[in-house]
């Protein structure tokens, strides 16, 4: 090797960091998989130290979010079945049926586009890029975290080799992050039944879909043909599906309301800075330990706090009315109470991987008003009919709010006075005070994006 200087300290370092990832150093790969929450089986550290080195030789600053789908790809695509032409036939009946129960209890209508029938590896693949979108934030920052402390953390001599190498190393972060979350996406598609199972909107607008596999797994044990499981579950999906379609400013307000409290999570760099000067190769089990369980994140700022509550109102309100009108739609279903109460501790007990996301982004993805929020709805339909409760969802200033979660009788008081919906310049004008209120922030401690209607209503799009 050449004595002349390097006219780049960053190529230096990126040696140093392909020797590592050619196996050539002291720390065991498989120890570094670990740290990071990712399986340490040979094939799996292959498949990282193989994406690490992607990451190195890549051109661009950002996330290389190839990493997350191809893991999410391959722990979904592991047992996983094909749908056979009798699940498929059974299925498709369920969902005809579905669509004819629904259109009985709800005015909303169905998708001219099919249910798509899922493998749980399609499901994973077709719901990755909303996955990668709604934690792009998180990744930005982690890797924009672990950059400035590895420069404050480098010894003096290697100063200028890491200042030089921060693309590099914002490059190696994401993409450790993009596996992460990829392991997650991964092992979801092993536990949901449907597209809307999450509770978010994973799919195209109003595009319903199931895993037949899943499906069979939930039924499992409950002492319930397997008929009335199918024909339960495609009725929640199609109705998730239809609300959907019918509101099209909701898909993309929970979308961007996700991102928009995810751009405020910020990483506690004293808290990585400890790690980093503690931090053991040989036993990573404290590195594992604080990623995972999102000790990394610091608490939630009050503006995030706002944010959440908001969003959280948002995602109560979809599913309290999912199970409104699923309940009245299955309700010639001799055991649909059974199913829906295992739906209801499934959802309340969430899993493994729901967890892990959580940890990953700050954002528990059940929100714990939906039994409020199904309160409200049925207390709607009782009192003023299925057409004026899903005439609310037009408009994200119609919906019902926080405040109106604590009083439905007072919402529900509200509609029967008839108040006035807000003509078209009286909305304009709305909009465009809330607009600037926003970008004034919280300052005066209070939150009016709803107006007179309460401070947790959702800013129209």
């Amino acid at each position: 090797m050449s004595d002349e200087p390097r006219d780049k300290p960053e190529d230096e370092f990126r040696e140093m960091l392909q020797s590592f990832l050619s196996g050539n150093s002291d720390i065991d790969p498989s120890k570094l998989a670990s740290a990071a929450g990712l399986p340490s089986d040979p094939a799996a550290v292959s498949q990282l130290m193989a994406q690490l080195q992607n990451a190195m030789r890549a051109s661009s600053d950002g996330v290389n979010w190839d990493a997350a789908r191809a893991q999410a790809k391959e722990i979904a695509g592991a047992g996983s079945l094909s749908v056979t032409d009798q699940t498929r036939g059974q299925l498709d009946q369920a969902l005809h049926i579905a669509s004819l129960w629904l259109d009985e209890v709800t005015g909303l209508s169905g998708s001219t586009e099919a249910p798509r029938l899922l493998t749980r590896e399609e499901w994973a693949t077709t719901t990755i890029p909303v996955w990668t979108e709604i934690a792009e934030p998180v990744a930005l920052s982690i890797s924009d975290a672990l950059t400035d402390v590895l420069k404050e953390q480098a010894p003096e001599e290697m100063a200028g080799m890491i200042a030089g190498a921060s693309q590099l190393m914002r490059n190696l972060g994401g993409t450790l992050f993009a596996m992460q979350l990829g392991q997650i996406v991964g092992r979801l598609a092993q536990e949901v039944v449907s597209g809307g199972d999450i509770g978010i909107p994973l799919l195209e607008e109003g595009q319903a879909a199931l895993v037949p596999q899943n499906i069979a797994v939930f039924g499992e044990g409950l002492d319930i043909p397997a008929e009335e499981v199918q024909l339960y579950l495609a009725i929640r999906e199609l109705a998730h599906a239809r609300l959907f379609r019918h509101a099209r400013w909701l898909r993309l307000h929970v979308i961007s309301s996700i991102r928009e409290f995810a751009q405020g999570i910020t990483i506690d760099t004293e808290r990585l800075e400890q790690l980093a000067e503690s931090f053991d190769p040989s036993d990573p089990e404290e590195l594992k330990e604080a990623m995972a369980s999102g000790a990394l994140i610091p608490p939630k700022s009050e503006q995030q706090l706002h944010a959440l509550s908001r969003l959280e109102t948002t995602l109560a309100l979809i599913e309290g009315w999912v199970d409104v009108v699923t309940a009245q739609a299955s309700a010639r279903l001799p055991r649909w109470n059974a199913i829906a109460e295992t739906v209801r501790r499934r959802r309340a007990t969430g899993g493994p991987a729901e967890s892990a996301f959580g940890a990953l982004i700050g954002l528990e993805l059940r929100p714990r008003r939906l039994r409020d929020a199904a309160a409200l709805w049925q207390t709607v339909t009782d009192a003023v009919g299925q057409e004026e409760r899903d005439a609310l969802w037009s408009h994200p200033d119609l919906v019902p709010t926080s405040a109106d979660l604590d009083d439905p009788a007072a919402f529900v008081a509200r509609l029967q006075a008839g108040e006035p919906e807000p003509d078209e310049m009286d909305q304009a004008l709305e909009d465009l005070l809330r607009e600037e209120e926003g970008r004034g922030g919280d300052r005066e401690g209070g939150d009016r994006d709803g107006g007179d209607r309460g401070g947790d209503q959702p800013p129209a799009p």
